[in-house]
């Protein structure tokens, strides 16, 4: 197994209002991360807020190229970005212990936070198609390239982890530094991580690790 030490590039916020980061997605131009009791969006060039949407956003939050999905409690809410309109609710797989989102492959990624797994479920019905065991809590899921990488946080470690996605197996560990812990994270689908930081109200950029 490959480790190595995180490099932060950039910390973005804390943001006006903003307590605590619960998830993070990217949506191509904008990062949109999950306050609490707002969804909010702001540019990764100059890390200003772009705007918000006042929609219930505990935990992780994914893009589909289209739609916002967003953990709220025990459930995933599919909304409009543009109007802020919630389009749709399934029931969330963990039934509120969830953590980290993400879109793949036509499906929706859920990490299930104490119980350590990571669901992939149908995003129409909600219906968990397969289950992935991870080493560590889950708080954050990504896909990049064919690569699935989720975060992990227990005690004051914090690391971001590429797994197998078919056995689950363990194959790279990125270490975050000490204290520094990940809830939520994305890929800019090239070569950098967005991570949440928790009660830090940050977000985070991280170099991905380079391929070969």
């Amino acid at each position: 197994m490959k480790r190595s030490a995180a490099e932060i590039l950039r910390e973005y916020g804390p943001f006006p209002g903003v307590d605590r980061v619960h998830g993070v997605t990217y949506d191509g131009q904008q990062v949109w991360f999950a306050a609490g009791d707002t969804l909010n969006a702001f540019d990764p060039a100059n890390g200003q807020t772009l705007r918000s949407i006042d929609v219930a956003a505990h935990a992780g939050t994914a893009f589909d190229g289209r739609h916002l999905f967003q953990i709220a409690e025990d459930r995933i809410q599919k909304i409009d970005p543009e109007s802020g309109r919630i389009l749709a609710t399934i029931p969330a797989p963990g039934g509120g212990g969830d953590s980290g989102l993400a879109w793949a492959e036509g499906s929706l990624w859920v990490g299930e936070y104490r119980k350590r797994k990571i669901h992939q479920i149908d995003p129409d019905t909600g219906a968990i198609l397969r289950t992935i065991d991870s080493n560590r809590f889950v708080t954050g899921v990504t896909w990049v390239d064919g690569e699935l990488w989720y975060g992990t946080w227990e005690g004051d470690a914090s690391d971001l982890t590429r797994a197998d996605p078919r056995t689950g197996e363990v194959l790279e560990t990125v270490e975050m530094p000490p204290g520094v812990g990940v809830s939520g994270l994305e890929s800019d689908g090239r070569d950098q991580f967005f991570c949440g930081g928790g009660s830090s109200g940050k977000v985070r950029a991280v170099r991905r690790p380079r391929r070969g």
